[in-house]
């Protein structure tokens, strides 16, 4: 038999601690409100990867 128990983790929403475990349907979030702020950000866009404008002196951008 195993009784390990699940970990708790941080919401990464609001940061508070839940169950990472089947029990918890909104893992890893704590609550379906954080989960949808969460997609809503998305949506949004506001979670960007900085980009670098392209180099002109690039060789490999040559032609």
């Amino acid at each position: 038999m195993n009784s390990r128990s699940a970990p708790e983790v941080r919401c990464p929403r609001c940061r508070a601690w839940t169950s990472f475990s089947p029990d918890n349907r909104w893992r890893p979030f704590c609550s379906e409100r954080c989960r949808m702020a969460d997609l809503g950000a998305w949506a949004q866009e506001e979670f960007r990867l900085p980009a670098r404008p392209p180099v002109e002196d690039d060789p490999d951008l040559r032609e």
